[in-house]
């Protein structure tokens, strides 16, 4: 059934084919919404599919690994890639076409250009772990922005700054676009959807919720009038304790992400990152 369904998702692969069909649906009088990722999907990527459908009459999935936004020392070639398995679950979600481009169709031959960013992308947050990611993200997100012209595209909080990062460009860039956050889909236990949950060995993927229960227990402290400062290093030390290797657990102010150290600097997300064992999961509460 599941191979059946995913005959029916329409496959382009090239900028040209994607949008003489979108062109097609809007002569139609039809809406359009971008959901971009980059495949290896799993809920979390289902319920932006979800969130698309309500808000358009017609759901476009990007599948593309974008080789700008890693770094020398992360292996893009190691990215899980699952296509067929992820054509199969956007049928099931009613998704109707899926661009899964080539790395020619996306950067041809000559690519020069990359977008600048400061605000949200230069914070202290990932961009001191992966300096050139965010520039890589802007880049082809604004790409899939100008390619497929959608009314909404939707991004999981998940990836809180790249969330922001990706606001401020389409705001600052005047893309005829609204950028919404999803809700991060989590484990029973907590864990935050990731694909790279499935390279964590059973020890700590029983640890691995430890960093969401943290994450809540600061942001519950600071609720009952914990210090901010106080409740971040309390969280620090038990998931240092626990064995995870920090690499931040900040309190920022939602829009901006600038460092807060109290609740009067405005409302507050807490993010982190950390490592188990080669493993590096994040994850965002709001207080």
């Amino acid at each position: 059934m599941a191979a059946s369904a995913a005959c029916r998702v329409e496959i382009v692969r090239d900028v040209a084919g994607l949008r003489a069909r979108l062109a097609e649906w809007r002569r139609a009088g039809e809406t359009i919404g971008l959901v971009p990722t980059m495949g290896a999907l799993h809920a979390g990527h289902i319920s932006l599919v979800h969130e698309a459908r309500k808000r358009a009459r017609r759901v476009v999935m990007s599948i593309f690994v974008n080789p700008a936004q890693f770094a020398p020392s992360e292996d893009f070639n190691a990215y899980p890639r699952s296509f067929e398995a992820d054509t199969a679950q956007f049928a099931a979600a009613r998704g109707d076409l899926l661009f899964a481009p080539s790395g020619e169709a996306m950067y041809g031959e000559g690519f020069a250009t990359t977008i600048a960013l400061a605000g949200p992308a230069a914070v202290g947050l990932e961009d001191c772990f992966r300096p050139a990611h965010f520039a890589g993200v802007a880049t082809i997100v604004a790409k899939l922005l100008n390619q497929c012209r959608p009314g909404a595209a939707i991004f999981g909080e998940k990836d809180y700054q790249q969330l922001k990062v990706v606001t401020r460009m389409a705001r600052d860039l005047d893309f005829d676009v609204e950028i919404l956050g999803v809700p991060t889909v989590r484990e029973a236990d907590g864990l935050a959807l990731s694909s790279r949950n499935n390279f964590l060995p059973a020890k700590e993927r029983a640890l691995a919720p430890s960093l969401y229960a943290a994450l809540r227990r600061c942001a519950h402290d600071i609720n009952g009038g914990v210090a901010i400062e106080t409740a971040l290093d309390s969280a620090r030390a038990t998931l240092a304790a626990a064995g995870f290797v920090m690499d931040y657990f900040e309190a920022r102010h939602v829009e901006t992400l600038a460092p807060v150290t109290s609740r009067g600097e405005g409302p507050v997300r807490l993010l982190a990152a950390a490592r188990l064992g080669t493993t590096r999961l994040i994850d965002n509460v709001a207080v």
